[in-house]
């Protein structure tokens, strides 16, 4: 596997924030049904994505996916939550 030396992907990082912005609103609502297909569905897209910008770029998907993570707390000023 390739190491990671650069930032992760711009569009990566877009769709981990959406994921994000999905759970917080699920949790918002208390869980309703339709809001936490969404978040589910949004997670499902990111995972995805990941996945297949791992396999192309011959990178561990795991840490790809918590660079994403990482990179989308970052921008959105979480942090570390």
């Amino acid at each position: 596997m390739a190491e990671r030396s650069s930032p992760p992907p711009d569009d990566l990082v877009r769709l981990q924030r959406d994921a994000d912005a999905a759970r917080h609103e699920a949790e918002r609502q208390g869980h309703a049904p339709e809001a936490r297909r969404v978040w589910q569905e949004a997670t499902a897209v990111v995972k995805n994505a990941v996945a297949e910008h791992a396999a192309a770029g011959n990178l561990d998907p795991v840490e790809l996916e918590r660079d994403v993570q990482r990179a989308a707390r970052e921008a959105d000023g979480s942090g570390g939550d």
